[in-house]
């Protein structure tokens, strides 16, 4: 069994109807091919997966896909340059069902959320964002975390002001998990800068945590210090636009660039807070 086989498959960067449409492309062209495509992106073949599915090519495509860990955004990223050539090769032929095949790739894509720009295709900056997290969430059985973090990768584009609001509940997520799982308490009213200190403190990354003899030490310090300020920032972002509080109803929201920042900017903080709670 491949060592991604137990992953939750709603949190697969690309669907497996995704995978299984093009999949089908390749069906139409050789082994060789197939082979040239994927070991030209570096994706190895596991020959020893028996794939569920019958013809050669299909078994091929399959084997080579067994290998990808499809919530890591860089081998996922691999996949797509394969997938780019797919579509390109479509784009050359002048066929209607050339024409066709290629709009329901795309239609699946669309699914996905990657989109196709100037002959690359990209996934959701989100996703990239908060990669490290939901699979954090997924080894640590955080199902809260990685609920919120779905909310924000669908939110992002289509409601900015949701997934600012969301950002902010994300960190305080990671901050009672953390310290959950390391026995300590806390109360209901605490808000955002007294959790992420005190789980800080947990992890020992207080300015004070670090020593005089560490290289670099002024600098660490200066980083950790400001790791609180972008916590508050995203809470203050959140109390003017974000979710969960009334706003004059001739308020305007944010733009998704605007939420991209707020959101690039918490899971910073939260895959750092996890990384380091996994180290130690």
């Amino acid at each position: 069994m491949s060592r991604y086989d137990s992953a939750s498959m709603s949190r697969d960067l690309v669907s497996k109807k995704t995978r299984q449409a093009f999949r089908e492309y390749f069906v139409g062209t050789t082994l060789g091919t197939i082979a040239d495509a994927f070991e030209a992106e570096d994706i190895q073949c596991d020959r020893d997966y028996a794939p569920p599915v019958g013809g050669q090519r299909r078994s091929l495509v399959e084997q080579y896909y067994h290998s990808v860990n499809w919530e890591d955004p860089s081998d996922v990223a691999k996949v797509l340059r394969v997938f780019e050539g797919d579509l390109n090769n479509l784009e050359r032929a002048t066929s209607h069902e050339a024409k066709d095949y290629r709009e329901r790739l795309f239609s699946c894509l669309k699914r996905d959320a990657i989109r196709y720009e100037d002959g690359r295709l990209w996934l959701p900056v989100s996703t990239v964002h908060t990669a490290y997290a939901s699979n954090a969430a997924s080894r640590l059985d955080l199902p809260g975390l990685q609920l919120q973090i779905d909310r924000i990768t669908r939110s992002i584009n289509s409601d900015p002001s949701h997934a600012v609001g969301t950002a902010k509940e994300m960190i305080e997520t990671t901050c009672k998990s953390i310290l959950t799982a390391r026995g300590e308490t806390y109360s209901r009213s605490e808000d955002i800068p007294d959790l992420l200190k005190r789980t800080r403190k947990v992890l020992k990354l207080l300015p004070e945590d670090i020593p005089d003899s560490a290289r670099g030490a002024d600098t660490i310090r200066r980083l950790l210090t400001q790791l609180a300020s972008i916590a508050q920032n995203v809470a203050e972002l959140r109390g003017l636009y974000g979710t969960g509080h009334g706003k004059d109803g001739k308020a305007k929201g944010l733009l998704p660039r605007h939420a991209r920042l707020v959101v690039g900017a918490a899971a910073a903080l939260v895959t750092f807070l996890l990384e380091t709670h996994e180290a130690r």
